[in-house]
């Protein structure tokens, strides 16, 4: 699942470089300064970048975010070897970028949240039950940490030890958050 969408088992990369898996080329350092070739790059992984954001950070700073992603990766695009497909490159750095972005908003306050009723009482009250059950509203609604892990592992398919490392937590914190994501979801959308 870390692949991403439009990623080529071929050898040949986006904007038909080589990734230099299988030969020659060495990635994509000739899109180094290209713009033409990186806005093709932009439009290939735009939807999967901003989904990412939108889920890690929320609809209202999504947009935002995803622009400082691609912002990162035009600065960084030298630094891609095609050791990997493209896509996973850029969605390890967007994981970073979103990552160091949560935190400057200072949305950790609450990353081990105790209570297992967090989700409790944030249904919209008065909206008919078939809108209620909007699971993005709900991944939304919980807690940063758990939301994180809930999104590294489930949505974007990443194992524990990965999520520990990424978040410096230890992996048996992580499966403990996704748990707890899991049954706070579960609660949300069986009202």
């Amino acid at each position: 699942m870390h692949g991403a969408t439009g990623d080529h088992d071929d050898g040949t990369g986006p904007a038909g470089g080589r990734t230099g898996r299988g030969g020659a080329g060495r990635g994509l350092g000739r899109a180094g300064g290209d713009v033409a070739a990186f806005e093709r790059l932009y439009r290939r992984h735009v939807a999967r970048i901003h989904g990412l954001a939108r889920r890690m950070v929320g609809p209202e700073e999504s947009d935002d975010a995803t622009q400082e992603i691609f912002i990162r990766a035009w600065e960084k695009l030298h630094t891609f070897r095609g050791d990997s497909a493209f896509g996973t490159w850029l969605h390890r750095l967007a994981v970073n970028v979103l990552l160091a972005r949560r935190s400057t908003l200072a949305t950790r306050r609450q990353r081990f949240q105790e209570d297992d009723g967090v989700l409790d009482g944030k249904a919209g009250q008065g909206i008919a039950h078939e809108l209620r059950v909007d699971f993005e509203t709900a991944i939304a609604r919980l807690p940063s940490g758990a939301r994180e892990v809930f999104v590294l592992h489930d949505v974007e398919g990443y194992k524990h030890e990965e999520i520990a490392d990424l978040l410096g937590i230890s992996p048996g914190t992580s499966k403990s958050q996704l748990h707890r994501a899991r049954m706070a979801l579960r609660a949300y959308l069986d009202r």
